[in-house]
């Protein structure tokens, strides 16, 4: 949706009227995601997208439609495998979008969430009576609503929004049998901050700005942390952990990783990473290293249950060996954690390094 805003901007300031389409569920092979979304206006002008091919053109016919008759549409495409390249799903399978009429009011409170970059659920009636269909609420990580429903059915929606920001995953839930909502998770871009200029860091940062996180670099060394070894990096801090997690926000959008295996720089980094919300925290290190850091943070006041969160050795096992290897491995297990739910994760192998590099 962020990426939409300056059309969307441009199309409301010129008074055109303009119709949604979000995809709220796919079944196959698919190139969007639920969440993704296109825009469409009253003289057929487009952005964003909702497959990879002629989907997009029926969407924007129903769009042109639903502005008409100011009526949302729950649409269905089924695509059989041999049509499957056509329309970008290259497996085949299948396709639900959600059409609705831009509703200016609500747009700016939704807008104000895309730009503040704040946790929310995002609930939409995609099936049900003609007078609910395409109303829409939002629900805050703090459990704030903005509009409600009924009381029929505003306990369940609110338990089910939780449901959401705890999973980190939109979702489609049936309130009865005629009734039905898309939930929509919207949270802050992903920020990676990696604490130690190290060589490692260098092309993990690249790979971070690959899969469009936002990236921190933090090292109160000159000769480490410079703009010369990171030139593209969204900010760098030249300070102290102290003082730099004070100019950076730490949110359940952020990952933190600990590269320099000097205490001086990761202890103080650790004490504060792993009593706040970001979802990832991991250190580099043999398990000899973390062992002797983990005794250091306990001693310093950090919990067991704390320290439980810790992802050190840091990385997937992959065998690496090469700097850039590692920063794979490193952003291939934050990118797990993100997606995958904690209690499915497979254990770590008692006494395993995680990468040869970890010393």
């Amino acid at each position: 949706m962020r990426d939409l805003l300056p059309d969307l901007e441009r199309w409301r300031k010129d008074g055109k009227r303009i119709a949604l389409g979000t995809v709220i569920q796919t079944w196959g092979s698919s190139p969007r995601r639920a969440g993704a979304k296109m825009a469409v206006t009253s003289n057929g002008q487009f952005c964003g997208s909702v497959s990879g091919g002629c989907v997009e053109n029926a969407v924007i016919e129903a769009a042109l439609d639903c502005l008409k008759t100011d009526q949302a549409r729950l649409l269905h495409f089924g695509v059989a495998d041999e049509a499957a390249w056509e329309v970008g799903l290259a497996c085949g399978g299948s396709i639900d979008v959600f059409v609705k009429p831009l509703e200016e009011d609500f747009f700016q409170i939704l807008r104000k969430v895309w730009t503040d970059e704040s946790t929310s659920a995002h609930i939409t009636v995609i099936r049900g009576a003609a007078d609910i269909v395409g109303h829409e609420m939002l629900v805050s990580e703090q459990g704030h609503t903005t509009r409600t429903f009924n009381d029929r059915w505003g306990g369940k929606v609110l338990e089910l929004a939780q449901e959401v920001l705890s999973s980190r995953k939109s979702r489609r839930a049936e309130l009865d049998e005629s009734t039905e909502i898309f939930i929509e998770f919207i949270a802050p871009p992903l920020t990676l901050i990696a604490v130690g200029g190290v060589h490692i860091a260098v092309a993990l940062m690249s790979l971070a700005k690959t899969l469009d996180f936002r990236t921190v670099v933090i090292d109160p060394r000159g000769a480490w942390g410079n703009e010369e070894r990171f030139p593209h990096v969204d900010q760098l801090i030249q300070a102290w952990p102290e003082e730099a997690f004070q100019q950076v926000e730490i949110t359940r959008s952020t990952a933190i990783a600990m590269l320099t295996h000097d205490p001086k720089l990761d202890d103080p980094a650790l004490k504060i990473a792993l009593i706040g919300p970001a979802f990832y925290v991991g250190a580099s290190g043999s398990n000899v290293t973390n062992a002797k850091r983990r005794q250091r943070l306990l001693e310093a006041g950090l919990t067991e249950s704390q320290l439980s969160r810790l992802h050190a050795p840091i990385g997937l096992e992959i065998g690496a060996e090469k700097p850039e290897e590692i920063a794979l491995a490193i952003i291939s297990e934050v990118v797990r954690t993100y997606r995958k739910p904690k209690h499915l994760e497979a254990p770590r192998e008692a006494g395993l390094i995680s990468n040869s590099e970890q010393t």
